[in-house]
């Protein structure tokens, strides 16, 4: 191993609040919006290998705390065997402390604790795909706040017809692809807790690119994620524990043990990517990703449940997407 950390971001620069971002009206690389789709199709594997891991304990909670305290556990170890990474993160830890660094800044693993817990309390009541509808909705909202407050670690994006056009059919693609599982007849003031979970995620993406910016690499953003969604997750899950008793007995299967991992990647390639691409065009691709990765789940997993319309609606998330990103490059 060598001992310098590799070049993960641009050099950071300094706005007005004193904290590291980098300018709105940077080119966005070429394979950035493909790399985005990659990460979505990864947050899909991920999800069923965790819905598969909680129908095994029957336990939601205590599958999502061992899916994040895995991929806290393989940080940690990195952190043990790279001594950059040592360095890189005490150092932004010592700034933490400090105040160097806004502390507020620095706790985006409650967005994905608040996504999990949002997901174990709506789902059965709403449905899976009523429940990704409202999460697409709070997190595309959520993108075009964050980039036109400058949230985000590429600084203010302003708000363009062609982003609102794409953030606009990036929900009504999601809810075509959706639209053969809506079947719930839960109470429809549930639907603020997905809406929730989707704000969330959106803002969590923001906070990660702010702490890949200022610390100079990804790893100290997704450690940090997972050091707070882990300690948020396990109070949560410890108090599921003391009322509803012990989860089942844990699977043998290794292949349900893979979430934590594959969160990591995910985590760290939409650190990385905030910053060229921006938390909208970030959020656009991504879910394109996760959608268009469910579907070739199901191909495989349950072809004859595919639709017609569930397969166009997984096409036209990356119509909207490149629309979005074709407005950041044209900016």
């Amino acid at each position: 191993m060598t001992g310098t950390a590799p070049n993960a971001s641009p050099a950071p620069q300094t706005d007005a609040s004193g904290v590291s971002g980098s300018p709105a009206h940077r080119p966005v690389p070429r394979w950035a919006v493909p790399a985005a789709v990659v990460c979505g199709m990864t947050g899909a594997i991920q999800s069923r290998i965790n819905s598969d891991l909680a129908s095994e304990l029957d336990d939601g909670f205590a599958a999502a705390l061992i899916s994040f305290g895995t991929g806290l556990v393989i940080l940690l170890l990195l952190c043990a065997v790279l001594p950059w990474l040592r360095r890189t993160t005490g150092r932004f830890w010592r700034e933490l402390r400090t105040g160097a660094f806004p502390w507020y800044l620095a706790i985006g693993g409650l967005g994905g604790a608040v996504y999990v817990l949002g997901q174990s309390f709506s789902v059965a009541l709403l449905g899976v795909a009523l429940f990704i509808v409202c999460v697409v909705a709070g997190q595309t909202v959520t993108g075009l706040v964050v980039d036109r407050v400058g949230l985000g670690p590429g600084g203010i994006r302003h708000l363009t017809p062609l982003r609102v056009i794409g953030a606009s059919l990036m929900v009504v693609s999601v809810v075509l692809a959706m639209s053969g599982g809506f079947s719930s007849e839960a109470p429809w003031f549930l639907l603020a807790l997905p809406m929730v979970a989707g704000v969330a995620m959106g803002l969590q993406q923001a906070i990660n690119g702010r702490v890949t910016q200022h610390s100079g690499h990804f790893l100290v953003a997704t450690l940090g994620n997972f050091v707070v969604g882990t300690t948020a997750l396990a109070v949560v899950a410890l108090v599921h524990l003391l009322v509803a008793g012990p989860p089942e007995a844990l699977p043998t299967n290794p292949l349900l043990y893979l979430g934590g991992p594959i969160g990591i990647v995910f985590i760290a390639m939409a650190a990385y990517l905030a910053g060229p691409l921006g938390v909208l065009t970030l959020a656009m691709t991504t879910i394109a990703g996760q959608i268009v990765g469910s579907v070739v789940i199901d191909a495989v997993a349950a072809p004859g449940h595919l639709t017609v319309t569930t397969v166009a609606g997984a096409a036209l998330t990356l119509l909207a997407a490149l629309i979005t990103a074709s407005s950041r490059r044209r900016s």
